[in-house]
């Protein structure tokens, strides 16, 4: 399958939130790369076995990344399917094509794209999205765009965080590191509205609703999750992805004055986690979220 298979519209310039992505959250993304796709393999193995695939589906990947989840959607959809992924990052993209050239896999395409902007219309049975939705500037936008990408009758499911109580692998980093530094400004860049911004059962309802979908139906699951191979990893990962890394990303001088002090921290409270065979683990908690484009 060709990348000509998904036809978008014309490129345009991209937008500060795209290019924020690709100028400074992919470099921090990639060198956090064993934990992002491998921090994750719990919740994976919930999802993936109950998600309305069949083989010969035809599969789109929103904010795809590094490819794996793509890769695991292609093994569900076989040969007589195809997966396309498609992420407003470039170098995630390289990764990914790498990837599925090393595995030889024909079923899957990656594209540079930008959901919230233009998704192709009518071409898929099935859309799915990994804990990126939640970044939508526009999430109503974003989420109607994936429904018109669905045929009529299709199915989607995305998977977002639930709340901040539930998934301390995210929050308690930024506990600590707000007891040194200040709040963003209002004026802060950032990664969108954040890990947390469809937690709340209600507001992801009416956001699925205001996209034209129907039954809409919430699952809660409960994973731990891989935040580093030991505690140094941990600590970088934190300060330099998520809310945390935020934080300490925008406070620019006065984080890097105060960097011994919030690691020291950082240290103790990472150090009252749990330590499994590949590294330390924390409880995380998400929302599966399933819904229909409906038929005409």
């Amino acid at each position: 399958m060709s990348e000509t298979a998904m036809t978008l519209p014309p490129a345009r310039e991209d937008t500060e939130f795209v290019r924020f992505w690709n100028e400074v959250l992919a470099p921090k993304f990639i060198r956090f790369k064993h934990i992002l796709v491998d921090g994750l393999t719990h919740h994976s193995e919930a999802i993936f076995p109950s998600l309305p695939v069949r083989e010969g589906d035809r599969v789109l990947d929103v904010g795809c990344g590094f490819g794996d989840t793509a890769i695991k959607l292609a093994k569900l959809v076989g040969q007589s399917g195809e997966v396309v992924g498609i992420d407003c990052c470039d170098a995630f993209l390289n990764y990914a094509r790498k990837d599925i050239a090393a595995r030889g896999l024909s079923n899957i395409s990656f594209v540079r794209g930008d959901a919230e902007v233009a998704l192709p219309e009518e071409q898929y049975d099935f859309v799915f999205a990994r804990f990126g939705t939640m970044f939508f500037a526009n999430p109503v936008a974003g989420l109607r765009n994936m429904r018109k990408a669905l045929r009529p009758g299709g199915r989607m499911v995305h998977i977002v965080w639930r709340d901040r109580a539930d998934n301390p692998w995210l929050s308690m980093a930024k506990d600590v590191v707000l007891r040194f530094l200040p709040q963003p400004g209002a004026d802060a860049q950032t990664c969108g509205p954040g890990p947390f911004s469809m937690s709340d059962e209600a507001t992801v309802r009416a956001m699925m609703t205001a996209a034209g979908y129907d039954e809409v139906v919430l699952r809660r699951v409960d994973a731990p999750v891989l935040v580093g191979h030991d505690v140094e990893d941990a600590i970088a990962f934190q300060l330099a992805i998520g809310p945390a890394g935020e934080v300490f990303r925008e406070a620019g001088d006065a984080a890097e004055k105060s960097r011994k002090e919030i690691e020291a921290a950082m240290t103790e409270a990472i150090n009252r986690q749990k330590i499994a065979t590949d590294g330390i683990v924390m409880d995380s908690s998400s929302w599966v979220i399933s819904a229909v484009n409906p038929k005409r």
